[in-house]
């Protein structure tokens, strides 16, 4: 089901054809207003109702259905251009943040829904004998909310036009990503550290040795994890359910997914509630998935410094964006891995994603495309720096360790005295927030 949720909300089609379903209630409720009101005098005085016959009204709707079917060309059009450009110049990964945009999938359901109505509108129009008398019927009341929609529309226009030049902008779409990143930290690491809101790991008594293996029956990224229904079912079968994946992880079909520890007395039935709690797709998503979120940035930089495009400048943009998320979380208590019943037995142990292995995702690729670039090397330093100053005293010496990681590998690039003194500069005020770490 969140799969599915998922793929609607990044689809094109949705709120299209959410907008086309109203467009065509609406058209046949006010046609039907129309019918009813034939005749009654009280829509005479109504001078803000624009008039004409049956072949005036004909024409007005043809011209907006044809003028907005070929607005809705010209913003399909533009659209894939700029998924085309997204893909090439930033990472194929961001062409999903454009299809799952509100603004991208109102303005071409916009267009869509109002030629809809427009047609609706026109074949409700009737003359007698093609002539145009007291027998003709115009469904006006419809006619004059045509004409509002083709007023929306032309301003539909435009502000796509402004929208989608902005969001091919790189801190536009570096902006995006940030947020998404955020959203999934304050998701995933609610609680705070300092506020006396951490909670420590619950006591896991030893559990025995594995008394079944749950395989997976199909290939795919981990999308999410339903720890409540895992903790509820391990309860029911008074077991204790260990996951052997996480969200982000590839699985391949017959892959290992949890391993249960207890007396199984029902093995058919609990691996029939243990694995489909291991939601899989054919993509990965930042719903509970915080690595996705820092990979993409990630996207932008070794795009940014590859020797076609060679533009340092946006790779120091997504560090910037990353060196935010990352210290966000660095501020928040660790997620437990051991979660609990009611009566506070551990029921299931889940693996989570630690800060270390993000920086170390980060430093990675600094050293496989940064290195030639010491403005990219001293914001990657300055960001193991910004994210120490935060960080969980267990997680420095990692961070400490990585730093050391990327000196020594630059050091080995032999880089101009002065890139090696700004770099050693900027490692020197990292080291403030990090323990003594022996050079490598």
């Amino acid at each position: 089901m969140v799969a599915v949720v998922q793929r609607v909300r990044e689809s094109f089609w949705a709120v299209p054809t959410l907008l086309c379903v109203a467009a065509a209630v609406l058209a046949l409720v006010l046609v039907e207003v129309d019918r009813a009101l034939l005749g009654v005098q009280v829509l005479e005085g109504v001078d803000v109702l624009y008039r004409v016959g049956a072949d005036g009204s004909r024409s007005l709707l043809s011209a907006i259905a044809g003028s907005v079917l070929a607005a809705a060309s010209t913003t399909f059009s533009i659209t894939i251009a700029v998924l085309a450009l997204t893909s090439s110049a930033f990472g194929p990964r961001l062409v999903r943040n454009f299809m799952a945009d509100r603004v991208n999938q109102a303005a071409l359901g916009t267009f869509l829904a109002t030629f809809l109505y427009s047609l609706l509108v026109l074949r409700a129009i009737r003359t007698i004998s093609g002539t145009e008398t007291d027998e003709a019927f115009v469904p006006h009341i419809a006619v004059n909310v045509a004409m509002l929609l083709a007023i929306v529309s032309i301003a539909t226009l435009v502000w796509f036009i402004h929208h989608i030049s902005d969001s091919i902008q790189v801190w536009t779409l570096a902006r995006r990503v940030r947020g998404e990143l955020r959203r999934t930290i304050d998701d995933l690491y609610p609680d705070r550290r300092g506020t006396g809101e951490e909670r420590a790991e619950p006591e896991l008594a030893d559990p025995g040795p594995v008394t079944l293996r749950v395989r997976s029956d199909d290939a795919g990224y981990v999308l999410t994890v339903a720890l409540d229904d895992l903790v509820h079912h391990a309860e029911e079968h008074d077991v204790l359910v260990r996951l052997r994946v996480r969200p982000g992880d590839f699985v391949v079909e017959g892959q290992e997914l949890a391993h249960v520890h207890g007396t199984v007395r029902d093995a058919e039935d609990l691996v029939g509630c243990v694995r489909p709690a291991v939601v899989l797709a054919p993509s990965r998503n930042p719903a509970q998935d915080v690595g996705f979120a820092v990979q993409l940035l990630l996207d932008m930089l070794a795009r940014a410094l590859s020797p076609g495009t060679n533009d340092p400048y946006t790779a120091r943009t997504a560090l910037d964006d990353l060196s935010d998320g990352l210290a966000a979380m660095a501020r928040r208590s660790r997620p437990p891995e051991r979660h609990t019943d009611d009566d506070g037995t551990v029921r299931v142990v889940a693996p989570t994603i630690r800060l270390p292995e993000l920086l170390e995702t980060v430093v990675d690729t600094v050293r496989a495309y940064g290195l030639p670039h010491p403005d990219v090397v001293v914001r990657t330093v300055r960001l193991i720096g910004q994210v120490a100053d935060d960080a969980d005293r267990a997680d420095l010496p990692a961070l400490g360790a990585q730093l050391d990681v990327l000196l020594d590998h630059h050091a080995r690039t032999q880089p101009y005295p002065r890139d090696r003194e700004r770099v050693l500069a900027a490692a020197e005020e990292a080291r403030a927030s990090l323990p003594a770490t022996p050079a490598l």
